[in-house]
């Protein structure tokens, strides 16, 4: 298996444990999925001219994409992985930094970009809760890579 498919296969794996873990956390303490990703996807749409629809086909439309853009962070974090890493074997607890660090640059870089969220005004718990389900991203991931080698 190369080394990009090895990426792929541990992206889609952290993106597996990124979701549990934020779900987990959205039962336990009873608070609502971020509209976060659906505002992404009605700012890109509205960049890019793409028509959503009107009314419950748009809202629908924007749940449905929204979780889509959070797979292709998470599988093109792994991707990345596999093309940074190469053949090198890089230490566990390296490689679930470095996978966890891609995914939360993937993921909040370009929602600050289309100016929906500022890390810089982000209390501790907006870390905690950002953080924890990308360590889970990161741990999996790093894991099925080595695995796989």
């Amino acid at each position: 298996m190369d080394r990009l498919t090895r990426g792929l296969v541990a992206g889609a794996a952290g993106t597996t444990a990124l979701n549990m873990v934020t779900y987990l956390d959205m039962a336990v303490r009873g608070r609502p999925a971020s509209s976060t990703p659906e505002r992404s996807v009605e700012k890109i749409a509205d960049m890019t001219g793409v028509e959503l629809g009107d009314g419950e086909k748009a809202e629908n439309r924007k749940a449905g994409l929204g979780p889509m853009l959070g797979f292709g962070t998470g599988l093109g974090a792994g991707l990345a992985y596999g093309v940074l890493t190469g053949r090198r074997g890089v230490p566990l607890p390296v490689a679930a930094v470095l996978l966890t660090a891609l995914a939360m640059v993937g993921s909040s870089a370009p929602m600050t970009a289309l100016g929906l969220t500022d890390p810089r005004e982000w209390s501790a718990t907006d870390w905690a809760v950002d953080a924890v389900p990308h360590l889970a991203y990161g741990a999996v991931a790093a894991g099925v890579y080595g695995a796989l080698r």
